[in-house]
């Protein structure tokens, strides 16, 4: 064999590693995203941020080391080029607002995160035909298994908490513990129960579509290997899950999510499949009430197993208090005054000391200082972007909400961000970011609306992001936003 030969016998070697190690990257995707806060890197910090590296951020970038290195040698880096620009306009209008910022390192952190994101969306667009069938499939079996063992560790924490066991070892934030509403909600391997309530928009999302279609996850020959009562099983824990995180941002978004994937389908469909649609949509919904009512369940039967002194009914009751913005006022079980019996002198001091006293919860309801601080912190960015027509246009910069918001007394840190990213954006790139975001947000509408199979599912996936996004900032802390419905997109 000729040296020509031999190196071109090496050189496709190494492709096919390196596209195999492509594919086991895009296997390991959805575990990693789960993992979003824990592990951490900790690399020091500022005044203004947190240096931190998390797995996914890990991921993002060996991601984009494979996949370029692929399209390089496949001579596919620059295919297309000219079609991208409109879908890079508010990604490069972000980067060119860091020459203004109040807060060039974070500013310039989130621009790298931005642009590692792009980055991983042109790399699997363009290498989608890679993807056969038979790796689709079983994509579609490590992102239910990967949900479900999160799952499990959360349902984990919350019986560990409950047990005494430290926060070193539950990995609960410090507003999850039993402590706060006498009954811990997960957070999972995420930073607080929030950012785990949006993590799992997209798997139920993606069952939901999977049961109400009737296509499971196909294999090659056309047979369906995962069948419809085990992904109702999969929506009832994952479902239950999000209830349990007692995050309310993540619920809303859900139950938006829900009611639009829901009217969409019934609207789309034939009339002679339309009853058919009612009852599976009606069937997923029923699963969705069970799945509430065990959370709630769940929730009573923790405060009573608690340390506290809350009891089934005070567990139940703080809940829909909560959830509702304090609306439903629901008396929760009654503490019972104990009827006191006379007892001889000298075992007083002796039933005294061996009586337990309990803790009392934090909470007893609804927190309205939640809600009340994010109000008012839209309501501070609001007011500094219309401030004047420099920064009503072009913002204060990517990464300076934090800073402007202190400077002018309205925050207590210059680590405070705003909660809400539409606000954010708004301050931070001015009405030409805003601009900017409106169309790209009709291309992806656009580019959604052509798919032939999956679009109701990645639109309706689309409004609960776009309503989750009301509670949090989350350009570069919530990557599956941003990654999930291109992945979809692609796996469909």
């Amino acid at each position: 064999m000729s040296k020509k030969s031999l190196n071109k016998n090496n050189n496709g070697s190494r492709f096919l590693c390196l596209e195999k190690f492509l594919r086991c990257l895009l296997y390991i995707m959805p575990f990693c995203l789960f993992l979003s806060y824990h592990p951490m890197i900790r690399l020091g910090e500022n005044e203004t941020m947190y240096f931190e590296l998390s797995v996914a951020e890990i991921w993002l970038v060996v991601f984009d080391m494979v996949g370029f290195l692929i399209l390089i040698i496949k001579k596919r880096l620059f295919r297309d080029c000219g079609k991208w620009w409109k879908w890079v306009l508010l990604p490069i209008w972000i980067t060119i607002s860091v020459m203004w910022s109040l807060n060039v390192t974070r500013g310039l952190l989130t621009v790298g995160v931005m642009w590692a994101i792009v980055m991983v969306i042109y790399v699997v667009w363009n290498l989608r035909d890679m993807l056969d069938e038979e790796f689709r499939r079983k994509w579609w079996k490590w992102f239910l298994g990967s949900t479900l063992v999160v799952c499990v560790w959360c349902i984990v924490q919350c019986v560990m908490d409950l047990a005494g066991v430290s926060q070193e070892c539950t990995l609960l934030c410090d507003g999850c513990t039993y402590r706060m509403f006498g009954f811990p909600h997960p957070n999972g391997f995420a930073i607080e129960p929030q950012f785990m309530g949006n993590l799992l928009l997209a798997p139920i999302m993606a069952i939901v579509w999977l049961y109400v279609k009737r296509t499971g996850v196909k294999t090659t020959t056309g047979s369906c290997s995962v069948c419809s009562k085990f992904l109702l099983f999969c929506f009832f824990v994952t479902t239950a899950i999000l209830f349990l995180t007692f995050s309310r941002g993540a619920i809303y978004a859900f139950v938006m999510g829900m009611c639009f994937l829901s009217g969409y389908e019934v609207m789309r469909s034939k009339k002679k499949q339309r009853g058919e649609m009612w009852q599976r949509m009606g069937v997923v919904w029923g699963v969705t009430v069970l799945a509430f009512v065990g959370a709630l369940v769940t929730q009573g039967a923790m405060a009573e197993a608690s340390p506290t002194n809350d009891t089934f009914g005070d567990g139940v009751a703080k809940v829909l208090n909560h959830l509702s913005l304090g609306i439903i006022k629901v008396r929760g079980a009654d503490k019972t005054e104990v009827e006191v019996v006379e007892k001889p002198v000298e075992n007083s001091v002796e039933n005294d000391e061996k009586e337990e006293k309990k803790e009392e919860a934090v909470f007893d309801g609804y927190v309205a200082e939640s809600t009340d601080t994010r109000m008012r912190l839209t309501g501070a960015a609001v007011k500094i972007w219309s401030g004047d027509f420099r920064t009503a246009l072009i913002g204060v910069g990517i990464g300076g909400a934090g800073q402007v918001l202190y400077n002018n007394g309205l925050s207590p840190a210059p680590r405070e961000i705003v909660q809400n990213e539409y606000a954010s954006l708004l301050l931070e790139t001015g009405l030409v970011g805003v601009v900017l975001l409106v169309v790209l947000v009709v291309l992806v509408i656009r580019v959604v609306a052509r798919m032939g199979r999956g679009n109701e599912m990645i639109l309706s996936l689309l409004v609960a992001y776009g309503v989750s996004l009301v509670f949090f900032s989350g350009l570069p802390n919530a990557l599956q936003i941003y990654l999930m419905p291109i992945i979809l997109m692609v796996m469909m």
